[in-house]
């Protein structure tokens, strides 16, 4: 996609009131959308005329051989185009064997698509590790209570203590000890009999 110099003017206006926002005049305003929508329907064009390429290409690839020479042709311009080769398009350069034009595009295709396998592979990968990290930074002691107390040790979880066994009870030092008197009383003396016991009557 190319620029015209008003085109690239009305861009640097734009790129200008993005790093600097500053009030833009009503002729700004109106620059920067006409520009957007002639972005817009530049890339609806590219699009179109992408399918195109990419139909006739199909077309050409099922004629094969006969075609060989315009297949190869479509296949590098749509190559330029961005276009990533299939497996049928792999599968078409190695019948044209001999062919010098489809050697150097099987070489460049055989490139592209490694290259396509290892970003998959990396997307792949770069989530799981992610989820790694975020583990294990989940499981660091301390969190946002580290943070914002600077140079303190984070607080550790304290282990679990086990259940105190029961100590066999001993005498509270805080009373005063019993006297020999105070635990062994002295016994009394027994009750004197009374002077004159009451006669009991016998039965006659």
């Amino acid at each position: 996609m190319a620029f015209g110099a008003e085109e690239l003017r009305v861009l640097r206006r734009a790129l200008a009131l993005a790093l600097n926002p500053t009030p833009a005049s009503a002729e700004d305003v109106q620059d920067c959308l006409r520009l957007a929508a002639a972005v817009d329907e530049a890339a609806r064009e590219g699009a179109r005329l992408r399918a195109f390429l990419l139909a006739d290409l199909a077309r050409y690839r099922a004629a094969l051989p006969g075609t060989a020479a315009g297949y190869l042709t479509l296949l590098e311009e749509a190559l330029g185009a961005g276009h990533r080769p299939t497996p049928d398009d792999l599968a078409a350069l190695r019948a044209l064997r001999g062919n010098p034009v489809a050697a150097a595009l099987r070489e460049r295709c055989h490139t592209l698509a490694e290259e396509d396998v290892r970003s998959r592979l990396v997307l792949r990968t770069v989530p799981a590790s992610r989820n790694r990290t975020r583990t294990r930074l989940m499981a660091l002691p301390g969190g946002l209570a580290a943070r914002e107390e600077p140079g303190k040790k984070p607080a550790e979880k304290p282990a679990e203590k086990p259940a105190p066994q029961p100590r066999p009870q001993s005498p509270r030092r805080d009373r005063p000890i019993p006297t020999p008197g105070e635990v062994f009383p002295p016994k009394r003396k027994p009750a004197a009999p009374p002077s004159n016991p009451p006669q009991q009557l016998a039965a006659v």
